[in-house]
């Protein structure tokens, strides 16, 4: 079954591309894998205070991961999977693309301020060519009407 790969993040943008992966999976009967990535530089503290707040980040990013598979279970009838990694965002996406032979398209969502699209976007563009799938970017402020219209 192809995957659409979506990154959960706390970024507004996040929101459109979970909905059209979830959106693009159920017309076409894939399914989307949720990537959240802690970090490393959360926890550069002593042993024990570093592994209490990666049990919160978790925790934190299940509780996210939750909200969004419940609306994609409810109004879309995808079954979405969590992935967690640990490390630098960019080679994180690269990897777990790499080691999931099912993901077919990565599902970015861009940022709408005068900053640019947001790091991720601007990161991966410059990987775009060591990518071995397409990267689908969501313009962040899509309304859902028009994202229903283009799924």
């Amino acid at each position: 079954m192809r995957k659409f790969l979506v990154v959960l993040d706390d970024s507004r943008e996040c929101l459109n591309a979970m909905r059209f992966a979830a959106m693009r999976a159920s017309h076409t009967g894939g399914g989307v894998e949720i990537l959240s990535i802690i970090p490393p530089d959360e926890f550069n503290h002593w042993i024990g205070v570093g592994d209490i707040m990666r049990e919160e980040a978790r925790e934190r990013i299940i509780a996210h991961f939750e909200v969004f598979a419940k609306w994609m279970r409810d109004k879309q009838g995808v079954d979405p999977e969590l992935v967690i990694r640990e490390g630098e965002p960019v080679p994180e996406i690269m990897a777990q693309v790499k080691e999931d032979s099912e993901i077919g398209v990565l599902v970015l969502g861009a940022a709408t301020d005068k900053k640019g699209p947001g790091p991720l976007i601007t990161q991966l563009t410059k990987n775009a060519g060591e990518l071995p799938i397409p990267m689908t970017i969501v313009p962040g402020d899509l309304s859902k009407e028009r994202l229903e219209a283009i799924t």
